[in-house]
């Protein structure tokens, strides 16, 4: 049997996938975005009653957008992060410039970030995330424990004391 969350059964958490799209490219070219369905997948089946925004999703040629449906979708996604977001997972194989502001703007506002990334002692993925870790399959491990749900009752029962 699946570990779910402790929190009131009321309270919709919000989970923010966030992760590397364009990363170092020097063309309008996307790495392999497939670990956002699977991540979607994976939060709805442990925590039910959970909301998950993927920026991927709801903006699926934002690689062709023009200046300023890019800017507005920019900004509109940090802004987000930094004040509806509960919980933002954090996708990060190798640096991504977009993912460590939505870190950041996450962080600043008393979210929980959890992130998968090798990059532990980069920085801004060990100092903005709540926990790292090093590859999905220890992510989904950690997930199926529980551990995932421990993470983020702790972390949001003690919101703004990182």
């Amino acid at each position: 049997m699946k570990q779910t969350q402790n929190f009131m059964s009321n309270d919709s958490l919000l989970f923010f996938i966030a992760g590397i799209m364009q990363g170092s490219f020097r063309e309008m070219a996307l790495h392999d975005q497939s670990y956002r369905a699977e991540l979607r997948r994976l939060l709805i089946e442990y925590f039910p009653d959970c909301r998950v925004y993927d920026p991927r999703t709801n903006h699926v040629n934002s690689i062709a957008y023009d200046e300023k449906k890019g800017r507005e979708t920019f900004f509109m996604h940090n802004k987000m992060c930094g004040s509806e977001v509960d919980v933002l997972i954090a996708f990060v194989p190798e640096a991504s410039m977009g993912t460590a502001i939505e870190m950041w703007e996450a962080y600043q506002a008393g979210a929980v970030v959890i992130t998968i990334s090798p990059l532990a002692v980069n920085w801004a993925i060990r100092f903005l995330s709540h926990v790292v870790y090093p590859d999905f399959t220890s992510f989904l491990e950690a997930l199926k424990r529980g551990k995932i749900a421990e993470i983020i009752d702790f972390h949001r029962n003690v919101k703004g004391k990182y």
